[in-house]
């Protein structure tokens, strides 16, 4: 995996939480969750996904399948075993791709403000592969400064959207987005869901807009055994805007598998 960037903090010979970034971000969006290596006494590992900021592009597009092989390669890479496996959005769909690929390196799964893809309904899969002609046609700065205010709470400072902002411009680029865009709106989970059997917890940002909160109940609805959870005053991002409030959340879920 020597050509996929990802940092890791923590015992090196720690149980691995492997960290996977929405379709506009980076490694560096998991930053707040660096409390949990200590925490949890985990390595927290957080990845670009190839073709992102300082990854190396994919030779043709991966596809939902590719990402999360790229995914299972550098578990198999960075521990001696499974993985908790933690997916913000994209890197939720990419999450649940690889625990029906590779069950056997996930230990457990969080998916936090995330969906079954948008291959649900043939109007969101459009919207979806359109996506990446905005941030043609706006530039990366354009576009970035456009899709922050979604991303986050209406209560979220102004400094919390440009923050989104600048990270998301260093970290898409062409033709990556466009097969990012794709493999979403290629995806659809829902039938699969039932096939998951690593504990689970869905957790979403009780304003998010992008993946309202009855998506992820519906999500964690049809998980055997998933547990749900919303952090208040959160939007898209919630790992980012409220990381006290998420990590809470995701550590007592992580506690729990051990008691």
């Amino acid at each position: 995996m020597s050509n996929v960037f990802h940092w890791s903090y923590g015992r090196h010979d720690a149980p691995v939480l492997l960290c996977l970034h929405g379709i506009g971000s980076c490694a560096d969006a998991f930053e707040p969750q660096r409390p949990l290596a200590e925490r949890l006494d985990m390595r927290v590992v957080a990845w670009d996904a190839p073709g992102y900021r300082y990854s190396a592009d994919p030779d043709t597009a991966p596809g939902i399948d590719g990402w999360a092989d790229a995914a299972a390669a550098l578990i198999e890479a960075v521990s001696g075993g499974p993985a908790v496996v933690l997916g913000v959005s994209w890197g939720g769909v990419t999450a649940t791709r690889l625990v029906l690929r590779r069950p056997d390196l996930v230990s457990a799964l969080t998916l936090a403000d995330s969906s079954a893809g948008a291959g649900t309904k043939p109007e969101q899969a459009a919207a979806m592969r359109a996506r990446a002609a905005d941030f043609v046609d706006l530039g990366p700065e354009g576009f970035a400064a456009a899709r922050a205010q979604r991303l986050v709470s209406p209560e979220a400072s102004d400094e919390m959207r440009a923050q989104v902002a600048e990270m998301m411009v260093p970290s898409i680029r062409m033709p990556c987005y466009q097969w990012a865009c794709d493999s979403m709106a290629e995806s659809n989970h829902y039938p699969k869901l039932e096939r998951i059997t690593a504990p689970t917890l869905v957790v979403v940002g009780e304003h998010d807009e992008v993946t309202p909160p009855r998506s992820s109940q519906r999500l964690a609805e049809g998980i055997a055994g998933a547990c749900y959870a919303e952090i208040p005053g959160a939007g898209h991002l919630a790992n980012q805007e409220r990381p006290e409030a998420f990590n809470d959340v995701v550590a007592d879920f992580v506690e729990s598998l051990a008691g």
